[in-house]
């Protein structure tokens, strides 16, 4: 029996579940996030969090909603109604990237399995304009698309304790850039000097779900330049108004 999206549930006593098709891609992506700036709108007075993911929102609540039901029937008809428009307003962001063999733990491994040499590797990683679909995993950890076929590898069978923060890696069909040090199983290609979530800044997480990547490659001398620079906050982030 086929599922009729959206599918709309509670997710305990303070949250709403809404699934759509399972699918991800682009236009997916941007009807997902039409939906949620709609929703962010409609319920402003609820101060709700709305959290996306590939094909979901996630509805929370500051409190225990009092009729789960009733509001469930009201997201249905929001839904049912909006006029989704085509485009959503979103950046590119230039990222840099040290791809030197003290960061890319894992370089070697993907040029042994993938056939590839390590010049290729960071060719081919740093020519797409990548999509952030959404953040996870640990706040601010963006979870992009657009890896290239030839780069995609498995992740780790055993993780790692400790990925150091800013570390960028590739697992199955993504990459990613972990915003601060954690365990992790993605294999590491290189390391950003970027902070990417800050609980200090507003918001803590310049990059949002829709908006789109560019890295490039900075020799090791460039990346503790800019580390330096960062630190007396006196970088300059390259970002624009993207135009697809």
């Amino acid at each position: 029996m086929k599922h009729k999206y959206p599918q709309i549930k509670p997710m305990g006593d303070r949250a709403i579940l809404i699934e759509f098709q399972p699918e991800i891609n682009e236009k997916s992506l941007n009807k997902l996030l039409s939906f949620k700036e709609i929703i962010e709108k409609e319920l402003i007075e609820d101060k709700v969090e709305v959290i996306n993911t590939y094909h979901s929102l996630l509805i929370v609540y500051v409190s225990t909603i009092e009729n789960i039901y009733d509001k469930v029937f009201a997201l249905k008809e929001l839904v049912s109604k909006a006029n989704i428009g085509k485009n959503i307003n979103s950046q590119i962001f230039h990222i840099p990237v040290c791809y030197d063999e003290e960061f890319g733990l894992d370089l070697e491994l993907i040029s042994m399995e993938n056939n590839l040499k390590i010049p290729d590797i960071i060719q081919l990683h740093t020519t797409p304009i990548y999509t952030v679909y959404f953040t996870g995993f640990l706040p601010g950890f963006l979870y992009l698309g657009g890896l290239d076929e030839k780069l995609q590898i498995s992740r780790k069978s055993s993780p790692r304790m400790k990925v150091e923060k800013g570390a960028v890696g590739i697992g199955e069909k993504q990459t990613g850039i972990y915003p601060k040090t954690s365990p992790g199983g993605w294999q590491i290609i290189g390391n950003s000097p970027m902070t990417f979530f800050d609980k200090n800044r507003n918001p803590p997480c310049i990059i949002s779900s829709g908006d789109k990547v560019k890295f490039y490659s900075v020799s090791k001398s460039q990346y503790f330049q800019i580390s330096e620079e960062i630190k007396v906050n006196n970088f300059q982030l390259k970002r624009e108004k993207y135009h697809g």
